[in-house]
């Protein structure tokens, strides 16, 4: 497959031209870092945008920055990290998960991937059920449709107000709809201080019931997690916070708080007289609840180097009261394991591989009655050809979705396939998911 690199927007343009005059759809290549999520493209040729890595505006006063989409996301963490500032949302580290490098910018508190990466697949970490997802953050955006034409939607600006705000259909469309070259995204002051409180020897019920509690409380809960037995041992194994506070054969249940010390120690207090703890409540502090946190973020238990990395695994959302109903049922219809993030409504299931297919529609017609959707993260490229990696739409949404696309793209350019089985024949495009 031959690979076009560009140097700016222009030349994205005319390589788009081309390939719609020519009729040869494209793979939108950053570093290459989520490249094995999603289904096998069909495409002819690729485009790399790697060179598109520039920081073009940073102010920290104002909360905002605009940076090029290849910019690496680990640069872009550094720079606003050295002001005290985040992406509040949390961006996923896929580098564990998927065994992947950490791209061409090296280390990072968050790997490898690009920021248009990160804009494209739409993930959010663990204080997504308080900030909000990669949509709510992003701010504006410039980029070239499957016309080949440039255009611009949002602003540089935190209140903004310019009518239907396209850029928010960037996020999660996995490149399908245009090919981003400029972006501004919301930052936001990192916590002075913060906490997590553990709680030890809860079943999944029980676990969710407290979680539930805990986001319901007025104590200004950032984030609840859940990792039973089986799970933990796992995670103690690719992750060395989780081994520092293991418990053998007890579930942990993690509930963070964040803010002034002043602030986070009364709240603690306070949570753990409403989930009627005795005594102190046993808690950790600063870098080790942060790492416990990236840990629960980046999937840690499921790691590609860990005891059950040949998995395939899958991340199922539903309404978080039914978080454990849901993750007890996943256990017992597939032999797999999972644990809880967003206080239920996430949950990150490892399922035995070999019947991928199989899996896949016990576990959706299991979930289909609870309103809950799963979508496959890691998995082979013949697993990928065979099953529906995203979840399936019903006819309205899908001729929705159609529309929508077609407005931006309507002969199918850009990364022809990657949301829908069946858009191209089977291993059309070559190598997809190998490079790093």
């Amino acid at each position: 497959m031959e690979i076009a690199a560009v140097r700016d927007a222009r030349d994205v343009e005319e390589a788009v031209r081309a390939a719609c005059l020519g009729e040869r759809p494209l793979e939108i290549i950053g570093h290459g870092g989520k490249r094995a999520i999603g289904q096998i493209m069909a495409v002819e040729g690729g485009l790399d945008v790697s060179a598109l890595n520039a920081v073009r505006c940073y102010e920290p006063n104002e909360l905002i920055i605009t940076v090029e989409a290849a910019a690496p996301l680990s640069d872009v963490i550094s720079l606003i990290d050295s002001k005290r500032q985040q992406f509040a949302f949390e961006p996923m580290d896929f580098a564990a998960l998927l065994g992947k490098s950490r791209g061409k910018s090296g280390g990072g508190k968050s790997g490898g991937g690009t920021v248009g990466g990160m804009i494209a697949a739409g993930f959010a970490g663990p204080r997504r059920v308080v900030a909000g997802g990669v949509r709510d953050h992003l701010l504006g955006a410039q980029a070239v449709s499957g016309f080949g034409e440039s255009f611009k939607t949002g602003g540089k600006v935190v209140k903004n107000v310019t009518g239907y705000d396209l850029c928010k259909l960037l996020a999660g469309s996995w490149g399908t709809l245009a090919v981003m070259t400029e972006v501004t995204l919301k930052v936001m002051p990192q916590p002075e201080h913060q906490r997590s409180l553990l709680l030890r020897g809860l079943d999944e019920e029980a676990a969710n019931r407290a979680m539930t509690v805990a986001l319901g409380s007025p104590f200004a809960v950032s984030a609840a997690a859940h990792v039973p037995a089986a799970v933990q041992v796992l995670a103690a194994a690719s992750n060395t916070a989780f081994a520092a506070v293991c418990a053998q054969g007890q579930g942990l249940t993690l509930l963070r708080l964040e803010g002034t010390e002043l602030s986070v120690s009364h709240r603690l207090a306070s949570l753990g007289a409403a989930l009627d703890i005795a005594g102190s409540p046993e808690s950790v502090a600063d870098e080790l609840s942060a790492s416990l946190w990236r840990g629960v973020r980046d999937v840690v238990p499921f790691a590609a180097a860990g005891a059950h990395g040949a998995w395939p695994v899958w991340r199922i959302l539903c309404a978080p009261a039914i978080g454990s109903a849901i993750g007890l049922d996943v256990v017992r219809l597939t032999g797999g394991v999972v644990f809880y993030d967003w206080g239920g409504a996430l949950i990150w299931a490892a399922v035995p591989p070999g019947s991928v297919d199989a899996h896949a529609a016990v576990l959706r017609g299991a979930l289909e009655r609870f309103g809950a959707h799963a979508t496959l993260i890691r998995a082979t490229i013949e697993e990928r050809a065979h099953v529906d990696v995203f979840p399936p739409l019903n006819a309205a949404l899908a001729a929705l979705n159609e529309r929508v696309r077609i407005s931006f793209d309507p002969k199918s350019i850009l990364n022809r396939g990657r949301l829908s089985r069946g858009a191209g024949p089977p291993g059309a495009g070559p190598d997809q998911g190998a490079v790093p």
